[in-house]
């Protein structure tokens, strides 16, 4: 199969879909990979190093697109992306379709075969090629929540783990799957007294049992948290219902219920966020304030660590594309549970019911196509 990686270019975007080792592994199976120049710089790999793994560096994106039947990228084609994708094309990355129609009714229009990262699916309900990013999102909202805490960024001016004579700052987790887990485990290591939420007993009795004791468990409704985020110094929203947008848990009323810079880190913004006034920002300018609520609601948060979150995404991701190019998408998404979950639009029709709910779309059946 041929395989194009081009350069992401989203604001301060720095990761690239495939390490030269990948690429290595894809090319000693018989597959040509093109990688558009310079593609890998930002997470510290070079041409050369893809050269010597037996890519052909390409120099524009356009010539990368037109010559791949499989596309690898990291985040969602943007606008000027759109036109560049193929009819029957194979698009392989993180779409979260349901957080922007416009992106949704671009791919429609394309034809294009869009397998999304983030829906492909184990037996037991596990999100594989979204887990690693989400350990990296989670760690980093507390280190981001912690830097806009202080006062000369608008925040309460409070040390996460305190001192001695000194209590720390409180934390709130909203969700304890891998976002809300990663996030409790820095803000407890960091000295913070945690609380995390989430609607599944079974959960909240598992983190109990493996958590330090200065995170505490909770059960997540609509009461609990309109009264703990009123004495709450970092809110974290890590809430995800697979292709989905993700539902409002913050409102904008309950903003004037919390102390003048309080933090709020919406790790859900790329499925639309569960913070009602968060809006995607960028690395390049991360935060508003809303009613002295400071809100960090950037959309690629890994994008910001591109050297770890670049090791970490392929590690998760090669197995697929090897796969993918190996059989053929159709042949991998018919022998592949995991795989045909990731379908989310297939030639000009949606096939992954999250997406179709979210902007009354007509559904069809994978199957149609399988």
């Amino acid at each position: 199969m041929i395989i194009g990686v081009p350069k992401e270019i989203k604001n301060n975007e720095n990761r690239v879909a495939l390490t030269p080792a990948g690429t290595q592994e894809l090319v000693k199976r018989g597959h040509t990979v093109y990688v558009e120049q310079n593609a890998g710089v930002g997470s510290g790999f070079s041409d050369a190093e893809y050269s010597k793994a037996g890519a052909k560096i390409i120099t524009t994106a356009a010539e990368v697109f037109n010559l791949a039947e499989m596309i690898i990228k990291v985040k969602e084609p943007i606008e000027q992306e759109y036109k560049l994708i193929k009819k029957d094309q194979l698009v392989f990355t993180y779409f979260h379709f349901a957080s922007y129609e416009p992106l949704t009714r671009a791919m429609i229009a394309s034809g294009a075969v869009c397998l999304a990262y983030e829906t492909v699916e184990r037996v037991d309900g596990s999100l594989p090629l979204l887990i690693p990013m989400s350990e990296v999102a989670g760690r980093m909202a507390v280190q981001e929540g912690a830097k806009y805490l202080e006062k000369p960024l608008k925040g309460r001016g409070i040390l996460l783990g305190g001192v001695p004579g000194v209590k720390p700052a409180k934390v709130l987790i909203l969700g304890g799957g891998v976002v809300g887990t990663n996030a409790a485990k820095i803000a407890a290591g960091m000295g913070a007294e945690v609380t995390i939420m989430d609607v599944n007993i079974n959960r909240l009795r598992y983190l109990d049992d493996v958590m330090p004791k200065n995170v505490h468990t909770m059960v997540s409704n609509e009461y609990a948290i309109r009264e703990l985020v009123k004495d709450h110094d970092l809110i974290i929203g890590g809430v995800l219902i697979p292709g989905a947008k993700a539902p409002k848990l913050i409102t904008r009323d309950m903003l004037k219920t919390m102390r003048p810079g309080t933090v709020l880190v919406d790790v859900a913004v790329d499925q639309g966020g569960c913070i009602e006034t968060c809006t995607p920002t960028t690395h390049e300018n991360p935060t508003f304030i809303i009613d002295d609520v400071v809100h960090y609601c950037v959309a690629n948060m890994p994008g910001a660590v591109p050297y770890t979150s670049t090791l970490a995404l392929t590690n998760a991701t090669l197995p697929y594309a090897i796969r993918l190019a190996n059989q053929g998408w159709k042949r991998a998404c018919q022998e592949s549970t995991e795989l045909r979950s990731g379908l989310n639009v297939m030639f000009g029709e949606v096939v992954y019911k999250g997406v179709a709910d979210a902007f009354n779309l007509p559904y069809a059946d994978v199957k149609k196509f399988l």
